[in-house]
């Protein structure tokens, strides 16, 4: 039964995550299509940027904690990832620069939000997996 709400919690750490990253892809696309201006856009934008990398760190953490090893190495490469970025301090959006970077920025995040669905399902699939395994013991 403790598996169960384990695959809960994660359940809902990464729909966390992926609100955070279509936020920002919204920003980017209200940019793109002129409805907002620069500066508010990489103002929200940098605002969900550390509660992300924050989220997927404690979801990273967590599957180890918890002994979901496979998990815990589908989530480390986008941790390094964020953690590379934090170190170089690429984290942020540039204001002056958000014009030229916009391609890349949303590729970026695109990248993230496939990257997130695909552990959203296999996490989906574990829940399930352990509520029949619970249920037939």
């Amino acid at each position: 039964m403790a598996d169960i709400y384990v695959w809960l919690l994660s359940f809902f750490f990464i729909i966390a995550l992926l609100i955070l990253v279509v936020f920002q892809l919204m920003c980017l696309a209200d940019l793109e299509f002129d409805y907002i201006n620069p500066y508010d856009s990489s103002s929200r934008i940098n605002k969900v940027v550390v509660p992300e990398f924050i989220t997927q760190g404690v979801l990273c953490i967590f599957y180890l904690l918890t002994g979901h090893w496979i998990m815990s190495f589908f989530c480390l490469p986008y941790l390094y990832y964020n953690l590379r970025l934090y170190t170089q301090r690429k984290h942020l959006v540039d204001v002056t620069e958000i014009f030229n970077q916009l391609p890349w920025e949303k590729k970026r995040r695109l990248f993230k939000l496939v990257y997130l669905i695909s552990l959203l399902f296999l996490s989906i699939f574990w829940l399930i997996y352990s509520a029949l395994e619970d249920h037939d013991s």
